[in-house]
């Protein structure tokens, strides 16, 4: 395993947690999304399972079923971590003011 992979998984707020919370029933990964969604760490993580076609989990606060229809809808994404990774440099960025 590379040390990149290793840093973000070690950063991950799911770090430590145990495995099956995280590969339960859809009930179950709904109250599982919550620890994603201040995860530091959460673009890494979806853009791993996306672009390692990871079929089971959860993953960057998205389960298996809306990971699988996102990849329907954009078969012709190569790389998700630019993507992602561009998105979330978009979000940070603070708003322009806008025109009168």
């Amino acid at each position: 395993m590379t040390y990149a992979r290793t840093s973000w998984r070690e950063n991950a707020a799911c770090h430590g947690t145990d495995a099956e919370e995280l590969f339960a029933d859809s009930a179950a990964q709904n109250r599982a999304k919550v620890v994603c969604g201040g995860c530091p760490v959460r673009t890494e993580c979806l853009a791993e399972a996306l672009d390692n076609r990871v079929e089971f989990g959860l993953w960057g606060g998205m389960t298996e079923r809306e990971r699988r229809a996102l990849l329907r809808r954009r078969p012709d994404v190569d790389s998700w971590r630019q993507i992602l990774e561009i998105a979330r440099h978009e979000h940070d960025q603070p708003p322009r003011p806008r025109a009168c």
